[in-house]
C-alpha cells in the first residue's frame, strides 16, 4: 500500500481525479462511514440553529433576556425557556465532542490503510483551511462563528491526545470541565456581589446619608454593568442602525467584535471549554457510545437519568428567572449548575439519538439527520448565509423586526430545506458542496463530486474499549 499522500510528479494539484481504489490516505468512503455519528451531528447541527437564530434577528442581549424585545408577549417568555431546558449549551456541547470523535475517524482509518506519518500533514493541513474558513465566516458574514475555536484548538492538543485509552479521555475531559466551572461561579458571584453594593449604597442615598468614595465607586460600577446586560433603547437602536446597514456596516461591525470573539473571548475561557468536550467525544467513541455499540440498558439508563436530573435543574432555573423578570442577579446564579444540566440533557440527548439508530428505528428520519450530519459543514455555512440574507440591511431587512417566538418560523423553513435537501443532495454527489471544497484544499487534489458506485470496501471498525 502506497504511503505517499503527496501528487506523483506528474500529477497536478487540485486537478487530478483520484483512482477508484483509495488511496492510503484521502476522504472518508461510503462504506466507511458510522450512520450513528452523522445522525448525532446532524441532530445537534440543526439544534444549533436554535440558539444561533436569536443572535442573528435580534440584538445581542436578547440571547439571555427575552425581556429585551417583546417583553409583553407570553410566548417569546415560553419560548426562551423551552430552548434553555432542551437546547441551551447542550447542542454545542454535542457537536463539540463530535468534532473530536472525528479527529479519531480520520486519524484511525488513516492508520488501517497504513498512511504513516503523512496523517499528521493532512491532520494538519484540514485544520488549517478550517481556520480560514472560521476567519472569514467571522469577519464576512457572523461573528457567532464556531470554525476558528474547533481549529484552533483542534490544531494543538488534540493530534497528540488520539492515541489516550478512553478511559485517560474522558478523565482528562472530565478534569477541565472542573477547571472550567469555578470560572462561571465567580463570574456569577462577582454580578451577585456588585448587585447587592449597589442596593446598599442606594438604601444609605435615600436615607440621607452621604455616600463613601467606595459606594459612590459601588454605585458607578453597577450602573456600567447593567448596560451591558440591559441596554437603553439607544443602544439597541445603535445595533439595529449597523445590522441593517449596507455590507460596508455590517462589515465594520464585524470588524469590531471578530477579534474580541476570537481572541479574548476563546482563551478566556471558551478554548477550555471546547477542549474538553472534544475529548470527552474522542474517549464515547472509543467507547463505542457515539456508534450506538452500548447496550440499550445502558442508553436507557442514561437518558432516563439525564432528563431527570437536567430536566428538573432547568425547570427551577426557568421558574426563578421569570419570576424574578431576568433580574441580572438571578440569572447569574443559573451559571452554578450551568454545567450538570447541560452535560445531563446533552448525554440523555445523545443517548436517545443511539437507541434509535441501534434499533433501527424511524429510518426516514435518522437516514435524513444522517445526511444533515454528513454536511454539517455546508449547512452550517447555508444557516448563515440564510439568516444573513434575511436579516441584514443588504438582505431582506429583517432584523429586531420579528419577536423570539417569530424566528423559529424560520428555523423551521431552514429545516425543513436541510432535512429534505441534505438527502436529495447526497443521492447525487459525494460531498456537501462545502465539504467537497474542504476536501480537495486538504488532499491537495480535485475530489471527485458526482457519485458512483464504490468499490466494495470493508467498513472501518473503531473497537469498543470495554
Amino acid at each position: 500500500m502506497n504511503d505517499t499522500i503527496l501528487p506523483a510528479p506528474d500529477a497536478t494539484p487540485l486537478a487530478t481525479a483520484v483512482a477508484e481504489a483509495p488511496p492510503a490516505i484521502g476522504p472518508v468512503q461510503r462504506t466507511e462511514r458510522i450512520s450513528a455519528v452523522d445522525t448525532i451531528r446532524g441532530f445537534s447541527l440543526l439544534g444549533i440553529l436554535l440558539l444561533n437564530i436569536v443572535s442573528f434577528g435580534q440584538a445581542h442581549w436578547a440571547y439571555d433576556n427575552p425581556h429585551i424585545i417583546g417583553a409583553s408577549n407570553p410566548l417569546n417568555i415560553a419560548t426562551w425557556s423551552v430552548m434553555w431546558i432542551l437546547a441551551d449549551g447542550k447542542m454545542r456541547a454535542i457537536f463539540s465532542m463530535l468534532f473530536g470523535a472525528g479527529t479519531i475517524l480520520l486519524t484511525s482509518r488513516a492508520e488501517q490503510r497504513g498512511g504513516g506519518l503523512g496523517i499528521a500533514d493532512i491532520y494538519t493541513r484540514r485544520n488549517l483551511w478550517l481556520l480560514l474558513f472560521g476567519v472569514l465566516h467571522c469577519y464576512l458574514l457572523w461573528v457567532g462563528d464556531i470554525l476558528y475555536w474547533y481549529a484552533m484548538t483542534g490544531l494543538v492538543f488534540l493530534y497528540p491526545m488520539r492515541k489516550l485509552s478512553a478511559k485517560a479521555l474522558l478523565i482528562t475531559g472530565a478534569v477541565l470541565v472542573l477547571i472550567s466551572s469555578p470560572r462561571g461561579y465567580f463570574q456569577s458571584h462577582k454580578i451577585i456581589d456588585s448587585q447587592a453594593k449597589y442596593n446598599a449604597a442606594i438604601a444609605a442615598e435615600k436615607s440621607g446619608k452621604k455616600l463613601s468614595k467606595e459606594q459612590e465607586d459601588a454605585k458607578k460600577h453597577w450602573e456600567n454593568m447593567q448596560k451591558d446586560i440591559t441596554p437603553d433603547q439607544k443602544a439597541i437602536d445603535e445595533e439595529n442602525k449597523q445590522v441593517l446597514g449596507n455590507f460596508w456596516s455590517n462589515l465594520k461591525r464585524n470588524a469590531g467584535v471578530a477579534p474580541q470573539i476570537e481572541g479574548l473571548y476563546f482563551y478566556q475561557g471558551g478554548f477550555v471549554d471546547v477542549l474538553s468536550m472534544m475529548l470527552l467525544g474522542m474517549g464515547l467513541l472509543k467507547l463505542g457510545f457515539l456508534s450506538a455499540q452500548r447496550s440499550y440498558g445502558e442508553y436507557a439508563t442514561i437518558a432516563a437519568v439525564g432528563y431527570v436530573l437536567g430536566i428538573s435543574i432547568n425547570c427551577f432555573t426557568v421558574y426563578t428567572c421569570v419570576k424574578s423578570n431576568f433580574d441580572a442577579a438571578t440569572m447569574a446564579r443559573a451559571l452554578y449548575t450551568y454545567d450538570i444540566e447541560r452535560f445531563s440533557v446533552a448525554f440523555a440527548h445523545i443517548a436517545t439519538i443511539m437507541i434509535l439508530c441501534k434499533a433501527g428505528a424511524l429510518k426516514w428520519f435518522t437516514s435524513r439527520l444522517a445526511a444533515v450530519g454528513q454536511m454539517a459543514l455546508t449547512n452550517y455555512l447555508f444557516d448563515t448565509v440564510a439568516c444573513s440574507i434575511l436579516f441584514c440591511g443588504w438582505g431582506f431587512g429583517m432584523f429586531g423586526k420579528l419577536e423570539r417566538y417569530q424566528l423559529y418560523y424560520v428555523v423551521g423553513a431552514i429545516w425543513a430545506i436541510e432535512f429534505i435537501g441534505s438527502k436529495i443532495w447526497l443521492s447525487h454527489f459525494r460531498f456537501g458542496p462545502a465539504e467537497w471544497v474542504w476536501r480537495s484544499l486538504t488532499y491537495w487534489r480535485r475530489q471527485p463530486m458526482r457519485l458512483r458506485e464504490p468499490a466494495e470496501r470493508a467498513p472501518m471498525a473503531i473497537p469498543a474499549e470495554a
